[in-house]
């Protein structure tokens, strides 16, 4: 984790005017998850858009809320962890939300930020949290990459 060739995630409101974004978060996790949603909260308002907060039970669940709300809003950013485990669930829950919110981004050409942490431990989640001593804020970015990809859209 360096932090190494991240993007930059200056946004500026008038790039975003009129956009409204849904913040979707799964309930695991609860200190992680609470920096994830405020990191993605604080791009929203940094971005001067509208943003509505839903909450569901796991990260599984992510991509049936994705699907819905990519109807109704300009960008849907997807906020959860998976944290490895001594079965394969693991492997299975991260490799079916990817999938699922990517096949959701492409179907229906809606951004979904992809702030889905997963770590082999709780301290890798931590760092990425965007908590007071956390080194990245995973919430912050994947609001900013679906924000950015939004307006770029928004051109064609």
């Amino acid at each position: 984790m360096s932090g190494v060739g991240a993007a930059d995630t200056t946004l500026n409101p008038a790039e975003f005017e009129g956009m409204k974004i849904a913040i979707i978060a799964a309930s695991w996790h609860t200190q992680v998850m609470d920096g994830l949603i405020d990191g993605a909260q604080r791009a929203a308002a940094d971005a001067q858009v509208d943003a509505t907060l839903v909450r569901v039970p796991g990260t599984f669940e992510l991509s049936v809320a994705a699907a819905r709300l990519a109807e109704k809003f300009d960008a849907v950013i997807a906020l959860g962890v998976v944290i490895r485990g001594g079965t394969p669930h693991f492997d299975y829950v991260c490799s079916s939300a990817t999938q699922g919110l990517t096949e959701v981004s492409v179907r229906t050409g809606v951004p979904v930020g992809f702030g889905v942490l997963t770590c082999d431990n709780e301290q890798q989640a931590l760092d990425r949290a965007g908590l007071p001593g956390s080194a990245e804020d995973k919430g912050y970015e994947a609001t900013a990459a679906a924000l950015q990809t939004a307006a770029v859209l928004s051109r064609f």
